[in-house]
């Protein structure tokens, strides 16, 4: 399990970007087939100014959705614009997105110095040393650093806010000087607390894949919200000015692990909007007691919720010198988005694909051939068996990587991605033997040995041809 996504995508966070995702009209077909958009106003039946006697829908704390405010952020937000804004916003929300808050939510507003301050967080050794190997098997992140590392130095710069489901509350991360909000974020937290109070956002699956699967579901529905929300604003809402740096605190980001963390924000708005169209919102309230079990199915909508992965075991054939590290599972499945990072990162696909033919809700498009027809799969990290050994050589690590394919077309255009394009041509890796390779520099420096077995392919690592077969021995 990946502790350190899972503690991240369990915060519920929004991150942005690095483009502007194209957004479907949200007065077309299939928008306001429900009552959430385009159906009666939830505060005809009312006068005005008086409250209802009780909560309903579209009021919050005093304030309809449609009540004008006096806020003015220019200058940052007092305590009490603060309370109106939250109020009026969770009233918005619940107009869109036809759910109502049980509770109010609290909304702290923090710098981005404050945010990362508060973000850092010491990781487990062994696991955090176990869950580099599942990201050196991507070649996405190399001996020369850690995961933890470019997850602080990426999460610091991008997050604009987040939900905790421990603490019941909003955190906002600001650019300026004196608190502001951007609207559409709040509209997005607030999203994250009210299916907290409706379905429950705790725990968190056991694998990578997985755990990006549900997030597709719990980010793509307030992503999808919060631009339903902004068209309203655009179009007949009178609502707060958006400050003038609502973006990202800058710093560095590696963009092709960004785009496995991001995969959540861009793909599960077209996911939520397709369930949508099948039977409005309440196909989208039900997904939440079945939610998606892999990226594939938030990728390809029309898979969910009949194709499952497939369930990939590798066989324990180390020598002595080798051992699978103490964790638990000792497995872990990364999944068709994180295969096309790596793909896309070493330029086996065309890399301008991505922004080409997105869903009506994504900025990137994660889809290629050598990714899509994934079925299934399972990295499983070794060490040294000498704790001596295993402490004093910190890049002595190893792995089998073992994927499974719906055909054997698709095994064998995966093997063909990642021999010829990722290994050879972009780390230069020589033949080293049958179905074995040397990448002698770089901060994949290892021997490799791929095989392929009808639909299925296996991937072998360890820092030494000798050492392959110790690590995982021929059958």
């Amino acid at each position: 399990m990946n502790r350190r996504l899972a503690a991240v995508l369990s915060a519920v966070l929004l991150v942005v970007a690095g483009c502007a995702a194209p957004v479907a009209d949200p007065g077309a077909a299939g928008d306001d087939s429900d009552a959430a958009v385009g159906a009666a106003d939830p505060a005809a039946d009312w006068s005005w100014p008086d409250d209802p006697p009780t909560d309903r829908l579209g009021w919050e704390n005093g304030y309809w959705y449609n009540e004008s405010i006096a806020v003015d952020q220019s200058d940052g937000l007092n305590d009490s614009e603060m309370e109106v804004f939250v109020a009026r916003t969770m009233a918005r929300v619940e107009v869109v997105r036809g759910l109502e808050f049980e509770e109010s939510v609290p909304v702290e507003v923090v710098s981005r110095a404050e945010y990362r301050n508060e973000s850092d967080e010491s990781t487990d050794p062994v696991h955090g040393d176990w869950n580099d190997q599942v990201w050196e098997a991507l070649l996405l992140v190399g001996e020369d650093r850690t995961i933890d590392e470019v997850f602080d130095e990426l999460y610091g710069g991008v997050v604009l806010g987040y939900y905790s489901t421990s603490e019941d509350r909003i955190v906002v991360v600001s650019n300026d000087a004196q608190p502001t909000i951007d609207r559409q974020t709040l509209a997005h937290e607030l999203v994250h607390a009210a299916q907290d109070q409706q379905f429950g956002l705790g725990g968190s699956p056991s694998t990578q894949d997985a755990q990006l699967a549900h997030s597709g579901l719990v980010e793509g529905d307030a992503r999808y919200v919060d631009r339903l929300y902004e068209a309203r604003c655009e179009a007949d809402w009178d609502c707060v000015s958006r400050p003038s740096s609502s973006g990202s605190g800058g710093g560095a980001v590696d963009y092709p692990v960004f785009l496995v963390i991001y995969t959540p924000y861009s793909e599960g708005p077209t996911f939520v909007s397709d369930l949508r169209e099948r039977g409005g919102w309440a196909a989208v309230d039900d997904a939440y007691a079945t939610r998606p079990t892999s990226t594939e199915q938030v990728l390809h909508p029309n898979r969910y919720p009949d194709e499952r992965p497939v369930e990939v075991t590798v066989e324990d054939r180390s020598s002595a010198a080798w051992t699978r590290y103490d964790t638990d599972p000792v497995a872990d499945a990364v999944g068709e988005a994180s295969i096309f990072a790596t793909f896309w990162k070493h330029r086996a696909v065309d890399r301008a694909s991505l922004q080409q033919d997105p869903g009506a809700y994504s900025p990137y498009n994660y889809t290629a051939d050598p990714s899509e027809g994934w079925a299934g799969d399972a990295v499983v990290p070794y060490r040294p068996a000498s704790d001596e050994t295993y402490e004093a050589n910190p890049h002595e690590r190893g792995y089998v990587w073992r994927t499974v394919w719906d055909t054997e077309a698709d095994a064998e255009q995966f093997e063909r991605a990642y021999v010829n394009d990722t290994l050879r041509l972009s780390l230069d890796a020589s033949a080293a033997g049958e179905d074995t390779y040397r990448v002698d520099d770089g901060p994949f420096a290892d021997a490799y040995r791929v095989t392929r077995d009808g639909d299925t392919v296996t991937v072998v690592n360890a820092p030494t041809v000798e050492q392959l077969d110790e690590v995982h021995q021929r059958s």
